[in-house]
């Protein structure tokens, strides 16, 4: 299987995304395996800000039930499914890794399927679901660096072939949303500016710390389990890994659904001067 290069972190939004089709997340979702990422992998571990748990999980089943954590949305959304293949081996795979890193506890959750932060997202990207997914947990109690710490144990599995998303939201404060009036909101703006200004020039250690760091912090993640999932991906990228903006949106004034790739980059030496 060929080794993978990049990382992604994707803002998933609403479940909403599968229907709103003025929504622009939705369309750069739909043209993942065309123009964002062409190859296939062998698997996904997706880290969904849905699933927190106080020490990290992964759902060891052997099919992957859709998981409908959402509420007072379209009956439709409540009929759609997502059979994607378990991937109990590559969950296994995740625990060694964790446990081989330090991390004294890694779970097995036996019954969990896949929630919306990590179906909805890959039914625009992979509608046919045939790649087997696993899914990995946050632990919102933890920071920003552990976090890190968990994907930099993880980056072994792009060797495997397996592509790892993380799926949250560039800003996750759904009380602040305003769907009446237009224009986007200033803290909105500021945050979504220094995130991509700190990734973009690799200030990882201060997007470890972005509670600290940030403007606006608290506001555009009153808790932090939807931007954790960025940690994750940044890790497991490898060092000095490269970040790009694969999508920038923002809808309601105040979600943002700004989407990075990260991919370990080596810096050249230098040619020797001319004597």
């Amino acid at each position: 299987m060929q080794a993978i290069k990049e990382t992604f972190y994707i803002s998933h939004g609403s479940p909403m995304l599968l229907i709103d089709e003025t929504t622009p997340a939705r369309g750069f979702l739909q043209k993942w395996k065309t123009e964002v990422f062409p190859q296939r992998p062998s698997a996904i571990l997706i880290i969904s800000g849905h699933w927190d748990t106080e020490f990290p999980s992964v759902n060891v089943v052997p099919l992957n039930d859709t998981i409908y954590d959402f509420y007072g949305f379209p009956k439709f959304l409540y009929k759609l499914k997502y059979p994607a293949p378990a991937a109990p081996d590559l969950a296994r795979r995740v625990k060694e890794l964790l446990e081989a890193s330090g991390i004294e506890r890694v779970d097995e959750d036996r019954t969990r399927g896949l929630d919306h932060g990590a179906w909805v997202p890959l039914m625009l990207m992979y509608p046919e679901a045939d790649i087997p997914v696993c899914q990995l947990s946050v632990s919102g109690h933890r920071d920003g660096t552990f976090h890190y710490e968990m994907g930099k144990a993880l980056a072994p599995l792009k060797e495997e072939g397996v592509l790892i998303i993380g799926s949250g939201s560039a800003t996750h404060n759904l009380r602040t949303a305003r769907w009446d009036a237009g224009g986007d909101v200033p803290w909105a703006v500021e945050f979504i500016s220094w995130l991509k200004d700190s990734l973009l020039n690799g200030r990882y250690e201060e997007v470890n710390k972005y509670e600290e760091k940030a403007p606006h912090a608290k506001m555009a993640h009153p808790w932090p389990d939807h931007l954790f999932p960025l940690h994750v991906a940044v890790g497991a990228a490898g060092d000095n890994a490269k970040a790009q903006v694969i999508h920038d949106s923002i809808r309601g004034g105040t979600m943002s659904y700004a989407s990075f790739s990260f991919a370990s980059h080596t810096p050249s030496s230098s040619s020797s001067p001319a004597l």
